[in-house]
Order: structure tokens, then sequence, then C-alpha cells
């Protein structure tokens, strides 16, 4: 009998991309099915933090606090150059300006709140909603200042807001590494057997994608019903990378530097376990 495993993502495009293959059976795993849980990044975090699910999309601000019971696996996840989240305002808002108003922000657990944390510990006064709420908070004037991601950074003009400050062009000078935004989990209980399996059937969903186009993007089309097709592709030719196959040497650098920063820091706590699958 097959072990069934559910896999959380996202319903943005780089991820429905990647999954699509996994989670509809274009994909063998030797003894084991699995079936996807879509949810916006935030609940996964929290669902991870519960344990309810066996794989699953995190950022990696939640995976600091989540090694103890996940493994990190090297395929799958986001992580790039020129991808970070940014931070909006209305014209006429200077950078100096963000600690006089609320700055909306996608979640306590996101990466983008971490980068923003790493950036300026002083800014502490933040509003949390879902990210797709954030622009137009921002235009209103319901709050000062926006942390945007996802597809946000290709549509925030739309709402006649500019950028005061790219994080992950920062993070990038600072560190001279990709910025790494958010990884896909294993629960260590599963076994490195099983999540070497998992890994592997990742890099074949992807593969699938690739010589499947037009199938997949349907499939990515489905859950993107509200977003402009040409912003759609843009979003998935900037998220998925060679990073998504692999996370290499360079891509666990980077991982591993935000971690110490964030250590250093005291905004999430040391593990002793090993971070990747396998290790």
């Amino acid at each position: 009998m097959n072990r069934h495993l559910t896999l959380g993502y996202s319903p943005c495009p780089n991820d429905t991309y990647i999954f699509y293959a996994l989670v509809h059976g274009k994909v063998a795993v030797p003894g084991i099915t699995v079936g996807e849980r879509l949810e916006d990044v935030e609940t996964l975090n929290r669902l991870a933090l519960a344990g309810t699910l066996d794989l699953t999309k995190v950022s990696y601000h939640a995976l600091g606090r989540l090694r103890d019971r996940y493994a990190l696996l090297r395929s799958g996840g986001a992580l790039g150059r020129g991808c970070g989240p940014l931070i909006v305002a209305r014209p006429g808002t200077r950078i100096e300006d963000l600690g006089t108003g609320a700055v909306a922000i996608p979640g306590m657990l996101t990466t983008a709140w971490l980068l923003l944390r790493l950036y300026d510990p002083k800014l502490t006064n933040v509003v949390v909603m879902p990210f797709d709420r954030i622009m137009q908070a921002v235009a209103d004037g319901a709050a000062a200042a926006g942390l945007i991601i996802h597809e946000s950074r290709f549509t925030y003009p739309r709402y006649g807001l500019e950028s005061l400050l790219d994080l992950g062009a920062w993070w990038e000078r600072h560190s001279g590494l990709p910025i790494p935004l958010g990884g896909i989990l294993g629960k260590r209980s599963l076994g490195a057997d099983t999540l070497m399996k998992v890994e592997e059937a990742i890099r074949e969903s992807l593969r699938y994608a690739r010589s499947h186009p037009d199938e997949v993007l349907a499939y990515c089309k489905q859950h993107s019903q509200e977003m402009d097709e040409k912003v759609m592709m843009s979003h998935i030719s900037l998220y998925v990378n060679d990073f998504t196959r692999d996370l290499g040497s360079e891509g666990i650098a980077a991982v591993r530097r935000l971690f110490a920063e964030a250590e250093e820091r005291g905004l999430f706590p040391p593990s002793d376990k090993p971070l990747l699958a396998g290790e």
C-alpha cells in the first residue's frame, strides 16, 4: 500500500508550475502518493508550526522556528537574485519617513518581514494583512507603506505607488549572496529515504513542467484567475530558476548566512539539527 503524504504550497504561479506533475500523477514516487493543499504562504507557515503537513512550502523565516521537526529539501523552493520583497509607498514618501506610520506586511513569519527587521530593527510599527491587499491599503492611505511580495513587484505601479527600497537588492549587496525567500520542507519523522525520493520527484515535476508547458500553464491559470497572463509568465520566469532545481552550494550558503544573522540578533533560536534532509 502506498504511503500518502500531504504537500502544502501556494496558488502562486511558481508553485503551481513546479508541483503540477507531482500532485497529478505525472511523476511516480515509488511507494508514495502526494495530495496537495493550497494556501497563502503565511497560512502554510502557521500550518507547519502546528505540524499539520508532511511536506510544505514555507518562508525561510518560518523555517528558523521549524528545524527541530522539519528538514529542508534542496529542490522546489524560491531563491534567487532580483526577486526580493519591495517597500512601496505613495509618491513623495521618503525612506526616512517609514517610522512615522504603519507599514503593512504580509505576515510575521514571512522572509520579507525578517529582511526588514535585519535592515532596520527600529521599524516595529507594522500591520499584518494578506499580501494581495497591501497595495490597495497603501494607495488608500490605510498604511504609510507596504512590504510587498510575489507578483506585487510587477503590479504596484498600477496603484500609483513607488518603490522606496528593494530588500532583495539590499541583501545581495550586504551578503554577496542570492536572497532565500521560501523553501520546501519535509518532516524529519518521514525518514531520509522518503525525503530524498520526494526531493528527486520535485525535480522530475519541474522537468515535466518545462517539457509540457501548455498543460501545466492551464493549471497555473486556474489558480491565478485574477492575474494578467503576462504577469503570470513574468512571475514564473523570475521565481523558477536554477536554484529551484537544486539549491547548490551558493543557495545553501545564502540560507545559512540568513539564519546566522537572524540568530545573532535573536530573531529566532539556534538549532543543533542538520539543516538539510539527508545530512
